[in-house]
């Protein structure tokens, strides 16, 4: 897999391609980048911007986070129910 071109790269060849000088294709091939890289940049800017529906970066990263701290709560739930239950057969009469 090649490396990620740098966020600056991407930025000014969106600008570019935003500008509507030349059709996207021969500005992707003008930059070292294929066709559907840089659509994909193009609607990724779109989506960051607002202009377009979708998940942005910022909020896949708040998704992430948040949904791994619901699995280490639900986690702690579990491990306090079953000490509950461990603690309740302890104190039942008869044992």
């Amino acid at each position: 897999m090649p490396r990620p071109h740098p966020k600056e790269f991407r930025d000014d060849v969106v600008a570019i391609a935003r500008r509507g000088d030349a059709p996207v294709s021969q500005i992707a091939k003008d930059f070292g980048i294929s066709d559907s890289c840089l659509r994909n940049w193009l609607h990724a800017a779109d989506v960051e911007d607002g202009n377009s529906p979708g998940v942005s970066v910022s909020e896949s990263a708040e998704l992430r986070d948040l949904r791994r701290r619901n699995r280490l709560l639900e986690q702690e739930v579990e491990v306090l129910r079953r000490a509950a239950a461990y603690f309740a057969q302890a104190h039942l009469p008869g044992k």
